[in-house]
């Protein structure tokens, strides 16, 4: 009886082992599951990640045609800008334009025609920029944007050397005075005696300095009101003829932009920034503009 308790405990005991050992294989715990091996990521490729455009990046600009940049001027207004011999431009605009195209990786084309033809290619996005001696003038800042300024311009009257006229004080009692049409010369001297000038009717507006100084040196006109490098180069070619010592106006040059073409003139004015840091553009200017 005895050895018949003892088997069935023993049976019993065994049975419980038996469930408790089946429980343990079913069992969740980490030290029970069964080990894989784990699963790697490549490490990612910089090059895969989306780039973003640095926030200082300059804006990409166009050109009226690609690849070029087109200057409307009046290549009759030395020192700046004048015809060769062979029919190319030469000056200080046409140089300093040359140079800033070549900084944006374009070709220079110049676009002769008169200085409002000029104005007018520019704001109606027929060129790129305008260079022509052109001043910073508010009503030009309606219409038209300008880089910063790269030169500045002094108006003075030429006359002849035996002229009565020889002070500003005196330019007041000439018959008549010569400008070149739509310039600062002609817009002052053309403005109301309460503002400073002498009225319309004392004032004749020519296409070019050239034509207003032939009527000055053939005296058919008292004076010539015209930027000083200009009028340098024409009293240089016309014996007889002076500037007189004040200077009627002082203003500053810089280049025209249509309305709104942003990307184009910050583009224009890191490059002229440039040229004049690394001397390119005094070297320019002396070229043409030889010290005293």
């Amino acid at each position: 009886m005895k050895t018949m308790k003892k088997l069935t405990a023993l049976l019993l005991a065994l049975t419980m082992a038996l469930a408790l050992c089946a429980c343990s294989s079913t069992g969740n715990t980490p030290t029970d599951a069964p080990t894989q091996p784990a699963e790697t990521q490549p490490a990612a490729d910089p090059t895969d990640a989306p780039t973003e455009e640095p926030t200082n990046a300059p804006a990409a600009f166009t050109t009226v045609e690609e690849g070029k940049l087109h200057m409307s001027t009046n290549a009759a207004f030395p020192p700046y800008e004048m015809k060769k011999d062979d029919g190319g431009y030469e000056g200080i605009d046409v140089e300093v334009a040359e140079a800033i195209a070549k900084k944006l990786g374009l070709e220079l084309v110049v676009d002769d025609m008169g200085f409002i033809a000029a104005l007018m290619a520019v704001q109606n996005g027929e060129s790129d920029i305008a260079m022509a001696g052109i001043t910073v003038k508010p009503d030009r800042l309606e219409v038209m944007d300008f880089s910063d300024s790269y030169a500045t311009g002094v108006q003075v009257v030429i006359v002849k050397e035996d002229s009565p006229i020889q002070t500003l004080d005196d330019l007041a009692n000439a018959t008549m005075i010569g400008c070149q049409a739509d310039t600062t010369g002609y817009i002052y001297c053309s403005d109301t005696p309460e503002n400073g000038g002498y009225g319309e009717d004392h004032v004749t507006a020519y296409d070019t300095g050239a034509l207003a100084v032939m009527d000055l040196v053939a005296g058919t006109i008292d004076a010539v009101v015209i930027d000083n490098g200009p009028a340098q180069a024409y009293v240089a070619a016309n014996p007889g003829l002076k500037i007189l010592d004040t200077e009627y106006a002082v203003e500053d040059y810089a280049i025209a932009f249509q309305k709104g073409n942003t990307a184009l003139l910050d583009a224009v004015n890191t490059a002229l920034a440039e040229l004049k840091a690394d001397g390119t553009f005094q070297k320019i200017v002396d070229k043409y503009i030889k010290a005293d």
